[in-house]
């Protein structure tokens, strides 16, 4: 089931948009220190624990996100290994050059992802 409108050399130049991508996003997650099990670095035993608890909370918000984009990244990834990338989840058919280059993890095509969302 492997999508023929990507060349190998596209493919490689999208997969390669995907790793760069997900060193990005690690590197963000790192900052949060989630890089390892560990709770970003907050102490339990810090007097204000409110100030923590906000402070972990407004963490949380802003890592969500980025764990999602991670495993978009690597669902894309899988999809580039089993032949699937480049084909849309919803209807089958082939997402477009350029909607993958724009968002290299997406797994629809434009008219199935504004029906998804």
């Amino acid at each position: 089931m492997f999508s023929m409108a990507l060349d190998k050399v596209e493919m490689s130049h999208l997969k390669q948009l995907l790793l760069d991508e997900r060193q990005e996003v690690m590197e963000a997650l790192e900052t949060f220190g989630l890089s390892r099990n560990t709770d970003g670095g907050y102490d339990p035993n810090f007097a204000d624990i409110s100030q923590v608890t906000a402070e972990k909370g407004e963490a949380d918000a802003l890592v969500k996100p980025l764990k999602e984009t991670l495993v978009e990244i690597d669902d894309a990834l899988n999809r580039i290994e089993d032949g699937t990338y480049g084909l849309c989840m919803k209807c089958g058919k082939e997402i477009p050059l350029e909607r993958l280059e724009a968002v290299p993890r997406t797994k629809y095509c434009t008219p199935c992802a504004s029906l998804v969302r």
